[in-house]
């Protein structure tokens, strides 16, 4: 990809994110959802390839539906109440077709068909960003209008997301497909939380970009694409597959790593609400992610394969990708024990 076209991409991406962060209304939001709609696009396309052509269809198609309901959405309430503001979203209609469209650009289930196939069609940075950065300005704009929405529709998403994203991430054997089931269900765990400490949201999303960026990076360095390959990545770098495992565990949500804290404090959170019955279900469905990533972690560090694989270890690797690695291994499994620390900030 041409380097100037790359460049206007990604600070186009930044601007547009930049924009729904900080706007408070309507219009400016959903101009900044757009600029990222558009910025991502070339990057998805950027392989030529069938896959990837056909990922950037998919993912055009589905943003630009929910840009419109987002869009229809504000405008109802704008004819109801005379407020572009996004904190004054009062219609009940509009609360109904908001929630339909963050969905949408979240992947929420049911409406998550689309992000499993444009994850397999993007390259592994790519996915990184369609699984972090182009979640924060759906992300920012549910946190902004949390307190109109509906909580039991957002609890029925978010218990079948948890549901789903548990489910299907058992049958996959592509490490792109695994990641994006992992986010379905990550996005369910954030959304049951978000009327009752919205905080708290922030905390789970930032751990979890956190989590993420390293598993994809890793894969990204050791050019890992399925389980098969999985196998014989430790003959490329040991270490890094060692420090693999516990970034999968942490991303599971196992004590003492710092993927629990978010786990642990939206169950206490949703038993002090007297929803025990949801927590006690959302704790149950994590289980079903917990399979799926110790699978994940037996392969990368138990499983040897069947034959030798004369494979050189790799001498030049970048050293800035391996400095960030480090960083955020660090991070994804030792930020437990600072949890008073980061409580008090909430």
């Amino acid at each position: 990809m041409n380097p100037h076209a790359k460049l206007i991409s990604t600070l186009s991406l930044l601007l547009g994110t930049t924009i729904t962060i900080t706007s408070n209304h309507w219009m400016m939001a959903w101009t900044g959802l757009e600029i990222n709609t558009l910025a991502i696009i070339p990057l998805i396309s950027k392989p030529h390839h069938p896959r990837a052509i056909e990922a950037t269809i998919k993912y055009f198609l589905v943003q630009a539906a929910a840009s419109a309901l987002l869009l229809f959405s504000s405008m109802t309430n704008a004819w109801a109440t005379g407020q572009w503001d996004i904190t004054q979203l009062t219609h009940p209609t509009s609360c109904l077709l908001l929630t339909i469209a963050i969905a949408m650009k979240l992947g929420l289930a049911p409406f998550h068909f689309w992000y499993p196939e444009v994850l397999q069609g993007s390259s592994m940075t790519t996915a990184l960003l369609l699984s972090t950065v182009m979640k924060l300005p759906p992300t920012t704009i549910l946190f902004l209008t949390s307190h109109s929405l509906n909580p039991t529709l957002l609890t029925t998403l978010a218990v079948i997301s948890a549901a789903l994203g548990g489910w299907m991430g058992l049958n996959q054997t592509q490490i792109r497909k695994i990641l994006a089931f992992s986010s379905i269900s990550h996005m369910g765990w954030m959304t049951i939380i978000i009327i009752y400490n919205p905080n708290l949201t922030l905390l789970t999303f930032y751990l979890y970009i956190l989590m993420t960026a390293t598993v994809f990076l890793t894969f990204n360095t050791t050019k890992t694409l399925k389980l098969t390959t999985m196998m014989t990545s430790w003959t490329k770098t040991p270490m890094l597959n060692a420090t693999l495992m516990l970034t999968l565990l942490s991303l599971a949500g196992l004590p003492p790593l710092t993927g629990f804290l978010p786990k642990w404090l939206i169950i206490q959170e949703l038993t002090k609400q007297g929803m025990t019955p949801a927590a006690t279900v959302m704790a149950m469905l994590s289980l079903l992610g917990l399979f799926f990533y110790l699978r994940l972690a037996y392969y990368s560090t138990i499983t040897l394969p069947p034959n030798t694989v004369n494979h050189m270890k790799q001498w030049h690797a970048s050293k800035t990708a391996n400095t960030l690695i480090a960083i955020l291994t660090s991070l994804t499994t030792m930020l437990l024990p600072l949890s008073p620390m980061i409580l008090t900030a909430l």
